[in-house]
């Protein structure tokens, strides 16, 4: 995400020269350079031009601390820009009424449906009662594809396959959310490959009759420009009340996320990237300015932590940690709540200065997985006392896990390690430090 954008811009901080004073001379290279990282990221070229005029306009003159170079200097009042640029503040979602009904509109293709599925697993893990909703009367894929995901997330889908109003299909589930105590209905609409009369014309019938209480309009980010015409084009017929960006794991500019609060004048709400029921975010401006800046975003990554570990077993691992008693089945526990918090290289770039020293690098997210199997393939027994797996039984599990008996050993010898530091930081009283390391509910 961004990572072309953040290696431009790294680069043209590291142009600006000289001590004392930002100048017109000192500073023209560097603006130059921010313009043409913005727009290769395809950010529109008057919200550029904008940007970076704004950027010098408040550079110019700024006396240089002696603490910090103009570089630094110029990242800050770059990070203000981008953090005004994208909204300033983050906007949450407006759920008021009896069920309050949110609407999700977009082209084909965009992510909408998978977005939300993402939101109803959101809002379910904050006690929410929600009803999922399958407008998209003339794709049953897509009623399948809700139904699937409902399934998964344990969230019930309202559907009539047979049924082609789609508004007759959305007010039968609102009367049907009211009977049932379902608090939330999202409604999940049809969209085209590209803009037609038709669609908005449904869409603006379905916003008319349901009035609901949010509009969310779901962009591909991986469009680019595209995305923040076509954006503009539905906000000028719905009016909606925010937008949502999709597939910003494959997208390395990032250039709608930039343009479309300026173009639309409407909020980012939430981000999504990835395929998994989890991947899903607020929207904050200033923190998504400092990670492409390279500033990283721990808030952010605590806010992940939090929401995947659970408390109950974080006490329990506590408990395990101060008995010297943590195996392997603990470790594969905290291993699959890793995994659920995302995308691996996007979450070491929150970490402040991890971002810029991983350019270049490729994470295989699948890269537990050899150490999954390892694990599932020993008894239970095994997994409590690693030290009784000989030779013999290394050859059985790594048969099993599709792996090999140096790998075997080489888990081994490393969670051996791992134990032997933690009985350590015991003795000397760093137990529950040592968990904190694991979880954020250890402290």
């Amino acid at each position: 995400m961004f990572d072309n954008l953040s290696t431009r811009l790294d680069k043209a901080f590291q142009t600006l020269k000289g001590q004392g004073r930002i100048t017109e001379i000192n500073v023209a290279g560097t603006i130059k350079e921010i313009r043409k990282a913005l727009i290769d990221a395809d950010v529109n070229y008057k919200v550029a031009k904008e940007v970076t005029d704004e950027i010098k306009q408040k550079a110019l003159g700024q006396n240089v601390l002696t603490a910090i170079s103009p570089g630094q200097l110029l990242v800050k009042i770059t990070n203000d820009e981008l953090t005004t640029l994208m909204g300033t503040e983050s906007v949450d979602i407006n759920i008021t009424g009896s069920p309050a009904i949110i609407l999700i509109a977009g082209l084909q293709g965009s992510g909408k449906t998978t977005f939300s599925g993402k939101l109803a697993n959101y809002l379910k893990k904050q006690g929410r009662q929600v009803l999922l909703t399958a407008c998209d009367i003339y794709r049953p894929a897509a009623i399948d594809q809700l139904k699937v995901l409902g399934e998964q997330i344990g969230v019930e889908v309202y559907a009539e396959p047979e049924n082609k109003d789609a508004v007759k299909i959305a007010r039968a589930a609102i009367d049907h959310a009211k009977k049932n105590n379902h608090r939330i209905v999202i409604v999940d609409t049809a969209g085209r490959l590209a803009v037609d009369e038709e669609m908005m014309n449904e869409i603006a019938r379905l916003k008319e009759a349901l009035n609901p209480s949010e509009t969310l309009f779901v962009v591909d980010s991986m469009t680019g420009q595209d995305a923040v015409n076509t954006a503009k084009t539905f906000n000028d017929r719905l009016n909606f009340d925010g937008v949502v960006l999709t597939k910003l794991d494959g997208d390395s500019r990032g250039g709608a996320a930039l343009s479309v609060r300026r173009v639309v004048e409407k909020p980012i709400k939430f981000i999504s990237t990835g395929e998994k029921m989890e991947a899903i975010d607020r929207f904050y401006p200033d923190r998504m300015a400092g990670r492409i800046l390279g500033m990283g975003d721990v808030v952010s990554l605590v806010e992940k932590a939090q929401q995947t570990f659970d408390e109950e077993e974080a006490k329990r691992l506590n408990a395990r940690l101060r008995k010297n008693q943590f195996d392997l089945s603990d470790f594969l526990t905290q291993l699959e709540q890793i995994k659920k918090m995302g995308n691996m290289k996007d979450l070491l770039g929150m970490i402040p200065g991890v971002g810029k020293a991983m350019k270049g690098v490729d994470i295989d997210d699948n890269a537990f997985k050899p150490i999954e199997s390892i694990i599932r393939s020993m008894t239970p027994v095994e997994r409590q006392n690693p030290d009784m797996i000989n030779g013999s039984r290394k050859n059985r599990i790594a048969k099993g896990s599709g792996t090999s008996v140096q790998q075997v050993n080489q888990l081994l010898k490393q969670f051996g390690d791992m134990r032997k530091m933690m009985k350590t930081m015991n003795k000397m009283g760093g137990g529950k430090r040592a968990l904190s390391a694991i979880s954020p509910f250890g402290r």
